[in-house]
């Protein structure tokens, strides 16, 4: 049985069956703007995350406005976006194993594609699929700059994996993947600026070693919504791997952003949900949980009521406290602001576009599920 569409082209928000994922599309492309302002005149390059959005009709927009690509996080996701017409997608992560790495190299036959390491065996394993399907591959080092995720030591570990690339025959060193991604939700200003300052460090100091060895410099990305401006002022980074900051989670909005230059971007990204019981006093029972609504970094809150807290969520259900809000009467549709975006994303089809009150257009979410 084929699933039924959330809403209509033309069909008013109150029509909108919940839950579902609701795109704001004036916040979002003001979001858009607010970007490109931000970083005219800059010797940098934007490189948007796709993992925040999975959707190839907003990577082909982020690129209009002059993006030189998307990130993925996934060869499905990156698999998803060429599918959808992205010419250029940077893998910003390791692909071990040669059933995804053949698949990788495949898809190196029909848009540009690069790919990170940070193990010298998996560089052998990149550049056997390359030479199996006839294709060269550009490969980043990722360089650990805090994170602590993957990513080799900058200095000398990083300078061997750059050197096992250079060595080898359909493979092309292409520079370092330098992403602080534990910094990007400290709260202050001054922990963020100080976390990216010791990134750049560690940048310059792998870029000297590789200098001193002949390699290339290639390009060095990185960078999120909640520093990227910082990134950019470094003079070091080439490319900037926001994603969020077209959303604007109920996390992210919980940083300071004064002093540091970041517009304030709005909230753009909405779950779409009913109050479906109301036995309770100043308890309200919305038909969106954890199948609607990712709380790995906090509940999600009610977009249009201040007073009021998300207090838990199970599998269909999510409790509202409303603290003397009105407004959450039996039936009535209101709009959630997920704590995180990315998962959010990942649990519906669509999104449901929306401007002036009115459904717009249904954009497929053509990633969704793909985290192989």
């Amino acid at each position: 049985m084929p699933r039924l569409l959330p809403a209509q082209p033309g069909m008013a928000l109150a029509d909108v069956d919940t839950p579902a994922l609701i795109l704001d599309l004036d916040a979002f492309e003001n979001n858009l703007r607010k970007l490109g302002e931000s970083i005219a005149g800059r010797r940098i390059m934007l490189r948007p995350h796709a993992k925040s959005h999975k959707c190839p009709q907003i990577a082909l927009r982020q690129i209009a406005l002059g993006a030189v690509g998307v990130c993925c996080q996934k060869v499905s996701e990156a698999e998803a976006m060429v599918e959808g017409g992205v010419p250029d997608v940077l893998i910003a992560n390791e692909v071990v194993g040669m059933t995804k790495l053949r698949r990788l190299a495949a898809l190196a036959k029909q848009a540009k594609v690069t790919v990170c390491a940070d193990d010298a065996g998996n560089v052998k394993d990149i550049d056997a699929a390359a030479r199996e399907f006839g294709v060269t591959i550009d490969v980043l080092v990722e360089v650990n700059v805090g994170a602590n995720r993957c990513g080799v030591d900058p200095g000398e570990p990083a300078l061997k994996i750059a050197q096992a690339i250079a060595a080898c025959r359909n493979l092309r060193y292409a520079g370092l993947q330098a992403y602080q991604g534990a910094a990007q939700h400290f709260r202050s200003v001054g922990e963020r600026r100080t976390a990216i300052a010791a990134a750049v460090d560690a940048v310059k100091t792998t870029l000297a070693l590789t200098a001193k060895a002949g390699l290339p410099r290639g390009k060095v990305t990185g960078a999120g919504t909640g520093t990227y401006l910082f990134e950019a002022a470094s003079e070091v980074y080439d490319e900037l791997q926001v994603g969020s900051y077209i959303f604007m989670d109920a996390d992210y909005a919980k940083n300071d952003w004064t002093e540091s230059g970041i517009p304030r971007f709005e909230h753009s990204l909405f779950v779409w949900t009913t109050v479906m019981s109301r036995t309770r006093p100043d308890i309200a029972i919305v038909d969106a949980g954890l199948k609607a609504s990712s709380i790995d970094s906090g509940m999600p809150r009610a977009a249009d009521f201040p007073q009021a807290e998300f207090q838990k969520a199970s599998d269909e259900h999510g409790v509202i406290r409303m603290n003397g809000s009105s407004g959450f009467n039996l039936g009535d549709k209101i709009r959630l602001i997920p704590g995180h975006c990315d998962p959010t994303v990942n649990l519906y089809d669509h999104y449901v576009c929306v401007r002036g009150g009115k459904v717009e257009a249904l954009w497929p979410i053509a990633a969704r599920g793909a985290v192989w």
